[in-house]
């Protein structure tokens, strides 16, 4: 090609730059490829006038009700679970509204398709399915410019960022870079089940580097190959995309950690919850669905929080975090102060029952329960000991609840209430066929991956899934509507008040302590409300008048994914 010829793109030869974005008009060709807006073959005639669209696409028009039936029908071609979170990636990536009706209308089949346990499949081989970028990455090579990183990102207001490191994925440990499927998830549910606007979502990763040393030696791994970054080079690091984040989207953007390792997450949330609109997924999103749990199981259990005996296995994040606000709510409960309530509840961590023995080892965190008990070094015998009527798996490592620990629980108590709540399905402390069947049906189940039903002596018993997606959507809603600037932990107990609300006599006749999630947004809206509620009740709440009907308040909050029409 001589000097000065154009080439195949319409710019010029040689040493001359093409801009991209010189070359674009507005038409229709774009409109096709944004999923903020593309509605494919169920742009109207009318719009295909209007926005030259006449000729890029086939002439029929279809509903978005046919393209829901027809996409559905190729997802369940797919028999491998990857398979069909890939359809769906894919699809959020050509037509954002499409994507978010199936996950609305279909939410029973897809959540696990989109999130826990597919999710942390999708995690481990991000790379190997990494096609387009999503969300923002953040690493150590932006120090000191992590405000125009921010910057770079396309919307200007944002309201919720849920943001990783990938230290701790589920139950799968450091992913590194490749943790952003959890992020990119989440905020699909803060969508679909919350009602917050996609364009008011970002997902963030923060790459400080990897200790996983398979990924290190991977060719196509898409992060920093080095070793994680400890101490004042990590703190200096969080501390900058902290402040840039407050000062690019102000006092009341929601910022929630995901998936940090426990060293960082405890230091992270107590370093700035004074400061910052801060949750933790792991730590009070856990705690608040559980607890939510245990007060609609005591309908079936009888009596109040306080009456009862709680055994954890694992002591990490989630463990203490649910420890500390079934705690705080004993306390309100019966007037007492925290640290007496604490004495309700035990855990056992890998190296046995935390007792007073072993104070000068443990972590700070650990500290307030260690209890005064002699040494007790397996679960088994914590269970004879303790003899606890709620029973709870907090550990990352499955099948943990064993035969003898199951019946010595059932023998313990007329209706155990076993809840192995680790993710993914194959960390389960237990299966719920192995809790019913081993209990001889009497126990009360709940998981943190979904279990489908079980039948024993011809009765069926559908498991509860103590998920944190019946809280944090509708949880950062409230937070959101109201313009609240701190999270305070009422607004968690108000939350799980709220969920508690919701489950029906239907539900508990079936053994059920969660509500179907076919009414999530409902469930959502109540949550909403609840948190919202809490919040102008502490002054903690920036939108002001009050609005009378809080629940109605949430629910036109909500976005929706039903098309527009476009002028």
């Amino acid at each position: 090609m001589g000097d000065g010829a154009v080439d195949d793109n319409g710019g010029f030869a040689g040493d001359q730059l093409v801009t991209p974005w010189n070359l674009s008009i507005s038409s229709g060709h774009n409109l096709l490829r944004d999923p903020h807006h593309n509605k494919g073959l169920a742009f109207t005639e009318r719009e295909r006038d209007a926005h030259y669209l006449h000729g890029l696409l086939p002439p029929t028009v279809f509903t978005q009700e046919l393209q829901e039936k027809k996409v559905m029908h190729l997802i369940r071609q797919y028999e491998v679970p990857l398979q069909r979170y890939i359809a769906m990636i894919d699809l959020q990536e050509r037509n954002e509204r499409l994507f978010y009706k199936l996950l609305v209308d279909h939410v029973e089949e897809l959540l696990p398709v989109v999130y826990t346990p597919t999710v942390g499949e999708a995690c481990q081989k991000f790379g190997s399915i990494f096609r387009r970028p999503q969300g923002l990455y953040i690493s150590l090579k932006d120090k000191g410019q992590v405000l125009e990183v921010l910057r770079n990102w396309p919307q200007r207001f944002i309201q919720v960022i849920v943001v990783t490191d990938g230290e701790r994925i589920l139950g799968l440990g450091d992913l590194g870079c490749q943790g952003m499927g959890i992020p990119v998830g989440k905020l699909s549910l803060y969508t679909a089940l919350g009602g917050v606007r996609p364009s008011a979502c970002l997902p963030i990763t923060i790459d400080v580097g990897t200790n996983n040393e398979k990924l290190l030696n991977d060719e196509f791994y898409i992060g920093l190959k080095q070793h994680r970054a400890r101490g004042e080079e990590y703190a200096e690091l969080l501390e900058e995309f902290m402040t840039a984040v407050k000062r690019n989207y102000g006092e009341k953007i929601l910022v929630q950690f995901e998936d940090f390792a426990n060293h960082n997450a405890f230091e992270l949330l107590h370093k700035y919850r004074n400061t910052h609109l801060v949750f933790n997924d792991d730590i009070q999103g856990t705690a608040s669905v559980v607890l939510a749990g245990l007060l609609s199981a005591l309908k079936l259990l009888g009596g109040t929080l306080s009456d009862h005996t709680f055994l954890f296995l694992g002591a990490g994040e989630a463990g203490t975090g649910i420890a500390e606000l079934i705690a705080l709510q004993i306390s309100k409960q019966i007037g007492v102060n925290v640290e007496e309530a604490r004495k309700k509840i035990w855990l056992v961590d890998s190296k046995g029952l935390l007792v007073n023995s072993r104070k000068e080892t443990l972590p700070h965190f650990k500290l307030p329960w260690a209890h005064e008990h002699e040494p007790v070094n397996s679960l088994l015998d914590a269970v004879k000991e303790i003899k606890p009527t709620v029973l709870i798996g907090t550990s990352g490592v499955g099948r943990q609840f064993t035969q003898e620990v199951v019946e010595t629980m059932s023998s313990n108590n007329e209706k155990p209430l076993i809840m192995a709540l680790s993710n993914p399905t194959s960390q389960a402390e237990c299966t719920a066929e192995e809790a019913y069947t081993w209990s001889q049906g009497r126990a009360i189940f709940a998981s943190g991956s979904p279990f489908d039903p079980v039948t024993y002596e011809d009765k069926v018993f559908v498991p509860g899934q103590a998920n944190n997606a019946y809280i944090f959507p509708g949880f950062g809603l409230g937070l959101i509507m109201c313009g609240a600037t701190r999270v305070h932990d009422d607004l968690l107990l108000a939350a799980s008040e709220g969920l508690a609300s919701q489950v029906t006599d239907e539900n508990f006749a079936k053994g059920i302590i969660y509500p179907p999630y076919s009414c999530i947004r409902t469930i959502s809206a109540h949550i909403a409300a609840s948190v919202a509620a809490k919040a102008y009740e502490l002054d903690l709440a920036s939108v002001l008048p009050r609005p009378n009907d809080l629940v109605k308040f949430a629910e036109s909050c909500m976005y929706s994914p039903t098309y527009p029409n476009y002028r």
